[in-house]
């Protein structure tokens, strides 16, 4: 099989709404780490049931998101994710709320795995206390200008695929949101 594209980019509503589920979210990102695994090793590993990651996965397979790996049968066949990254822009009324929800419920779990990362703070090794970064920082773009930015921060972010790993390295969780302030 074929390595997973860089991203999927859903376009239809109902792609958004699908993805819009805790558990497929899950799976998705169980996926696009672990690679292929079959929907009882998906279910072992986020605490759900062999059948409820089989449905789950067949749903995700409908929008391009997650396809058959090749080899096994039934919940024992492998599945794997479509791309790297998932993208979606409101290019259309009918995407904003759906965006919305799915936006909301990503940014929540990103926040809520943040936040169990800095509550470990003083268990991690000093090399990690130094190295970590957390800051903020509030500029005036146009929206030409931010799309640029997203642009400029996937690629510096994607520069590092595939590169050697080094000693003492880990997955680094990598959260980045610009938004506009509007209406404050």
């Amino acid at each position: 099989m074929d390595e997973p594209r860089e991203q999927v980019e859903l376009t239809d509503p109902r792609a958004l709404r699908a993805l819009a589920h805790p558990t497929r979210l899950k799976l998705v990102g169980l996926l696009r780490h672990a690679g292929s695994l079959t929907a009882t090793q998906a279910g072992e590993r986020i605490g759900e049931s062999a059948a409820s990651c089989s449905f789950h996965l067949r749903q995700l397979a409908k929008w391009g998101l997650v396809e058959e790996a090749g080899g096994g049968r039934g919940r024992e066949r492998p599945w794997r994710a479509t791309a790297r990254t998932t993208t979606w822009k409101v290019t259309a009324p009918e995407l904003a709320e759906p965006a919305s929800v799915l936006s909301s419920i990503i940014l929540r779990d990103q926040t809520a795995k943040l936040l169990r990362s800095i509550d470990e703070l003083p268990q991690w090794p000093t090399a990690w206390q130094e190295a970590y970064q957390l800051a903020d920082k509030e500029i005036t773009l146009s929206p030409r200008q931010l799309e640029e930015l997203g642009r400029r921060m996937w690629e510096m972010m994607s520069s590092y695929d595939g590169q050697p790993v080094e000693a003492g390295a880990r997955r680094v969780a990598i959260f980045f949101a610009a938004l506009p302030e509007l209406g404050g």
